[in-house]
């Protein structure tokens, strides 16, 4: 029993809900974190797609469940390797689906529930259909990170910078792209056929070009934002763009382990678990708090 219980909570994978915390953000560069009203809205959406998020991973693995089983890492999932039977799996995806609408209706938000929708559906149609199409599913996915900050503003009632959208999406993209370039070298160096269909329309270069332009757009972005004259003036700072300095740094590190980690079944869930990684992360996300909550001693 225990063992079946523990596959479904694998299923809905909660290391990837780390994702989610880009929900937060409005409310974080807003400098409305320490405002309890606000941040409660702010974590009852997180939660909202966590379970949204849940029921995407457990819809994807029952559509992918045959390839799942051909795929050397992949079979080892809970659906796929038969730890989760698909009737469970249509349970579980139900009741995430209830708690989720229940969430969004204790909101109260219409403009959430549309995004919160938006984010749903768009993932149902990359997972059915959309994901076997090159270059595409990787617009899509970035598409999914653009909503959910959309979703926290939304949430929380706070309007979002374009710059944020813009780092988000870019980011996305490159983490996006750094995945398939990922697997795509592990499917050549086992000689085997890709597992992923659109992985066949994938190239070496072409994929290298669309990391190294995401990855230099999404720090030039970056230190956009950070030099604007509305970004100092309204936290009352002009440090900000040393931040820069750990974004050009995860951005190296992220490319390490997209060359160097192949037998990770991806680097977006390498990253979580790479020391350095997780350190330049923390740094940064300290720094930033120092400066944009005025934490300097006066």
């Amino acid at each position: 029993m225990l063992w079946r219980l523990g596959g479904l909570l694998l299923s809905v994978r909660p290391h990837q809900w780390v994702k989610n915390v880009f929900v937060l953000a409005p409310v974080v560069f807003a400098r409305e974190i320490f405002d309890p009203m606000l941040l409660a809205r702010a974590a009852g959406a997180f939660f909202i797609f966590c379970l949204l998020a849940g029921a995407v991973y457990t819809l994807n693995d029952m559509a992918d469940i045959e390839a799942d089983r051909a795929h050397p890492i992949k079979r080892y999932r809970p659906i796929a390797s038969g730890r989760v039977l698909v009737p469970a799996a249509k349970q579980l995806l139900f009741v995430l689906l209830l708690f989720s609408v229940l969430g969004t209706v204790w909101l109260g938000s219409v403009p959430f529930a549309v995004s919160a929708c938006g984010y749903f559906f768009l993932n149902l149609t990359y997972s059915l259909r959309l994901k076997h199409v090159a270059y595409l599913d990787v617009v899509l996915i970035a598409s999914g990170f653009v909503l959910r900050v959309m979703a926290g503003g939304f949430a929380t009632k706070i309007e979002v910078s374009g710059y944020l959208l813009a780092c988000t999406a870019l980011l996305a993209l490159f983490l996006g792209f750094g995945k398939r370039r990922h697997e795509l070298s592990v499917a050549q160096a086992r000689s085997r056929k890709a597992q992923r269909a659109s992985l066949e329309s994938y190239s070496a270069r072409g994929l290298d070009l669309a990391l190294g332009a995401t990855g230099v757009l999404t720090v030039a972005c970056y230190v956009a934002y950070t030099l604007d004259a509305r970004t100092i003036r309204f936290f009352r700072a002009d440090q900000l763009w040393v931040t820069a300095l750990f974004v050009v740094l995860g951005v190296l590190r992220f490319l390490f382990l997209v060359r160097h980690r192949t037998k990770a079944e991806s680097p977006t869930q390498e990253m979580l678990r790479d020391g350095p990684f997780v350190a330049i992360v923390l740094i940064w996300i300290g720094v930033v708090f120092w400066i944009v909550y005025n934490l300097r001693p006066n």
